[in-house]
């Protein structure tokens, strides 16, 4: 199981991102279980949506252990270290289409912690939203999460300054699209200045004029995007306080995401 939600692929990145085992100078301790079968645990918790408690034990770590690694994983932001890796590899193949990127957010319900807040679209129940932008195929390219009740306008701006700068076939490093596609959630003029401002030609639905139907056919792929995550279960209800924990799920499902592009 542990080669199945790791492949040799995936676990060749991950070594090259993940820190160095701290050593104790006085020796002894308990033994450290090998990265590996952790790092298959928190995909396995990630996917099926289930309680720390419940990793099998066929993985070896018990789940305790996997979330200790987990924390310290977030900690050292390892999970956007892969993801940007990951992301590097299409790049230089090719993989990736700039021409014409995509701006949405998905919410769901969040029990506890930061970054939460009121939905409107759930009776003002607490929840958390994901922001996400993809480029022109639907593969992830910039991630963020916030509480349910802030606007999507607020998140185009840190979205698009957080693309890294990715890797090309040829020339240098590229961290802007061409253009941007957006609905009528983002059609504030101060957002189209700032987009031509940076080059970034826009294409964003105009309040009580045009329906947003219009851009079906560019932007259904962050939608199936949208669909995608929504195979990590772990997503689909919001169950860590912190927000950078639940970040790091976002970004394990985006990794898969990108990962199974890698591999075709």
């Amino acid at each position: 199981m542990v080669e199945r939600l790791v492949p040799e692929g995936l676990w060749e990145l991950f070594q090259r991102v993940v820190p160095e085992v701290p050593t104790r100078p006085q020796g002894g301790g308990r033994r450290r279980y090998g990265d590996r079968e952790v790092l298959a645990a928190i995909i396995f918790v990630a996917t099926t949506g289930c309680t720390w408690a419940q990793v099998p034990p066929v993985f070896g770590p018990s789940g305790a252990t996997a979330h200790r690694r987990f924390i310290e994983w977030s900690q050292a932001r390892v999970r956007a270290k892969l993801h940007r890796l990951v992301l590097d590899e299409l790049g230089s193949r090719g993989e990736l289409d700039w021409s014409r990127c995509a701006i949405d957010s998905v919410n769901m319900r969040a029990l506890k912690g930061d970054l939460t807040g009121p939905n409107p679209v759930d009776r003002g129940k607490k929840g958390s939203k994901i922001h996400l932008i993809t480029e022109r195929t639907g593969l992830p390219v910039s991630i963020g999460i916030s509480g349910a009740n802030l606007h999507d306008s607020q998140a185009l701006e840190p979205l698009v300054r957080g693309i890294p700068p990715i890797r090309s076939r040829r020339g240098p490093r590229r961290r802007r699209p061409a253009k941007l596609h957006g609905d009528k959630g983002y059609d504030y003029d101060h957002l189209r200045r700032w987009l031509r401002q940076r080059g970034i030609r826009h294409r964003i639905a105009r309040k009580g004029i045009e329906s947003s139907k219009r851009l079906g056919r560019h932007r259904w792929t962050i939608e199936r995007t949208m669909s995608w995550l929504a195979g990590c279960r772990r997503l689909h209800r919001r169950y860590e306080r912190k927000a950078v924990h639940f970040l790091a799920f976002t970004s394990i499902a985006c990794t898969l995401i990108c990962y199974r592009r890698l591999t075709k």
